[in-house]
């Protein structure tokens, strides 16, 4: 399965980098330390604390693993033209229904927190909007119908 392209702001990549030491290193150890524990309390078969250290354990892994291929397959978002929608866009959009408006900073997934105006380019918000121009329009279906914005401002 070929692994998808990840869009990354450099503060983003770093964190992510910084989380991935302290798993391999701290979080590692500390489960391993839980595991040593929980072993020398006897039969494993039903050793509750043996349990969840494996659970633990798989838990962690499998986040090693997520980061590391997103820090192998990202792509660092630099400063973008201001003449369209791309990954790392501001955009100021207004409904057709209203005249609120409002803005969204365009992100990769790992990104992505709706609550702080931060959207995945692969929303469905995020996928209508990229390569749009100021002035255009667009729309997408939500579970309670067709939305349709105007592109206002893009910085």
């Amino acid at each position: 399965m070929p692994v998808e392209q990840e869009y990354l702001t450099k503060e983003k990549f770093e964190e992510l980098e910084k989380e991935l030491k302290s798993l391999k290193t701290v979080r590692r150890k500390e489960i391993a330390e839980a595991l040593e524990y929980a072993k020398s309390l006897g039969d494993l078969s039903e050793n509750q604390e043996y349990q969840e250290a494996r659970d633990s354990q798989a838990i962690l892994e499998d986040r090693i693993n997520r980061l590391e291929i997103i820090l192998k397959s990202a792509k660092i978002i630099s400063t973008q033209s201001a003449n369209f929608v791309a990954i790392g866009s501001v955009i100021t959009v207004q409904k057709d229904s209203d005249q609120e408006r409002k803005s969204y900073t365009m992100v990769g997934s790992e990104e992505a927190d709706a609550r702080n105006g931060k959207v995945s380019t692969r929303s469905p918000i995020g996928l209508a909007a990229m390569g749009k121009a100021k002035g255009d329009t667009f729309s997408f279906d939500t579970p309670n119908g067709k939305m349709s914005y105007k592109i206002i401002d893009i910085k």
